[in-house]
C-alpha cells in the first residue's frame, strides 16, 4: 500500500517549492549596520570583517545611495571615536557637532527617507571600553543611564528616527523615553537591545570600532548565555518601559530566544547577525569549506523562520544583490 500523502509532491521543482514557501527574504527585512570614522576619502576594509568597511562622511554618501538603490531603507549607525576624545564619562557622545551627530545629518541630507537608528552606549566613547561609567573597577548603572538619556536626545536633535540602546543598563529605556518626551521627540522610537548576551561572537566588531574593554569583561551587565527566562524578563521590562522594537543579540546561537520573544510579545522583534557570525562564514568560504552565498542565504532564512521581523546583518547588501540577479 502506498501513502495517500506524499510530501515530496510539494518539492518536485523550483516553481512549486516557491509557491508553498513559508518565508521569503526582501530588502524590507534588513537593517544595515554602518561604521563611520573621522577624515576624508576613507573607505577602509575591516581586517576581521572581509568586504566590510569603515567610511568617512564623504564616502558614506556613495554607500547610502547604493543601499537606497537596492531598496535597503534602514541603517544602524556606529562611530569610531578618536582616542583623544575618549574619557570615562562619554563626554564626546553629547557633542552636538560630534561624529555621530554629523553622520546622522549626512544620512538625512543624502537620503531623507532613510530610517536612521543610532547606537546608544558609552563603549565607543569610553577610555575604558565599557558601556558605562567606571568607578573603582565597577560599571555604575544609574549615572550611566543619565548620560544615555542625554545621548539619545542629542541623536534625536540631529535627526535620528530611532535610538538603539545597546548597553544593557537597568532602567535605561524608561529614562530615555522620558527624556525624549520631555524634549518633545514623541515620534522618535526606541529599538532596545533587550536580550544582549555576553557573547564571544563580538570580537571583529570591537576591532572595527576599537572598543574592546580595557579591563575585565562585560558579564556584569550583558546576559549570561546560559539563561533563557532572563531574556523574557528583560524584554518584558523594556516593553513596559516604552521600547517600540526589541532585539536579540547575537543571532544564530540564540534562535530559540528569538522564537520565544516572538511568541510571547506583540511588538516587532529584531535580531543581530553579529560580526563573529559574519566573519566565520567569510573565513570558511575563503577556505573553500562552505558555499558562501548558500550559507549566507540559509542563515538569513533561519532568522525569518525563527520569527525575526528585522534582521541587522553585514550581509544585507550582498543578499539583496544576489536575490536580484
Amino acid at each position: 500500500m502506498f501513502p495517500l500523502r506524499r510530501n515530496r509532491r510539494l518539492r518536485t521543482n523550483a516553481a512549486i517549492r516557491g509557491l508553498v514557501r513559508e518565508n521569503t527574504i526582501s530588502a524590507n527585512d534588513f537593517l544595515v549596520p554602518l561604521f563611520v570614522v573621522e577624515g576624508k576619502g576613507i573607505k577602509e576594509e575591516i581586517p576581521s570583517m572581509p568586504n566590510y568597511y569603515r567610511h568617512s562622511l564623504d564616502t558614506l554618501v556613495n554607500e547610502l545611495k547604493l543601499l537606497w538603490s537596492l531598496g535597503l531603507r534602514s541603517v544602524l549607525l556606529f562611530v569610531k571615536v578618536p582616542d583623544n576624545l575618549k574619557d570615562n564619562k562619554g563626554t564626546e557622545a553629547l557633542n552636538p557637532n560630534g561624529l555621530m551627530q554629523r553622520a546622522i545629518k549626512t544620512i538625512k541630507n543624502t537620503c531623507p527617507e532613510m530610517i536612521v537608528m543610532t547606537d546608544v552606549a558609552l563603549d565607543p566613547y569610553s577610555s575604558f571600553g565599557h558601556d558605562g561609567i567606571v568607578s573603582e573597577g565597577k560599571i555604575i548603572n544609574d549615572d550611566t543611564v543619565e548620560v544615555l538619556a542625554e545621548m539619545s536626545v542629542s541623536h534625536a536633535e540631529a535627526g535620528a528616527d530611532f535610538v538603539a540602546p545597546s548597553d544593557m543598563m537597568d532602567g535605561r529605556i524608561v529614562s530615555i523615553r522620558e527624556a525624549l518626551e520631555d524634549e518633545n521627540f514623541t515620534d522618535v522610537g526606541i529599538m532596545s537591545y533587550s536580550a544582549k548576551y555576553a557573547s564571544a561572537f563580538y570580537g571583529p566588531f570591537r576591532d572595527a570600532l576599537d572598543s574592546a574593554p580595557g579591563f575585565g569583561d562585560k558579564k556584569t551587565y550583558q546576559m549570561d548565555p546560559a539563561n533563557r527566562y532572563e531574556a523574557m524578563r528583560e524584554t518584558e521590562m523594556d516593553i513596559d518601559e516604552g521600547a517600540d522594537i526589541v532585539m536579540v543579540k547575537p543571532g544564530m546561537a540564540y534562535l530559540d530566544i528569538v522564537r520565544e520573544v516572538k511568541n510571547e510579545f506583540d511588538v516587532p522583534v529584531a535580531v543581530y547577525q553579529v560580526s563573529g557570525e559574519y566573519a566565520m562564514i567569510k573565513a570558511a568560504a575563503e577556505k573553500g569549506w562552505l558555499d558562501h552565498d548558500q550559507v549566507m542565504l540559509e542563515s538569513i532564512m533561519a532568522f525569518k523562520r525563527a520569527g525575526a521581523d528585522i534582521i541587522a546583518s553585514y550581509f544585507a547588501k550582498d543578499v539583496i544583490q544576489l536575490l536580484s540577479k
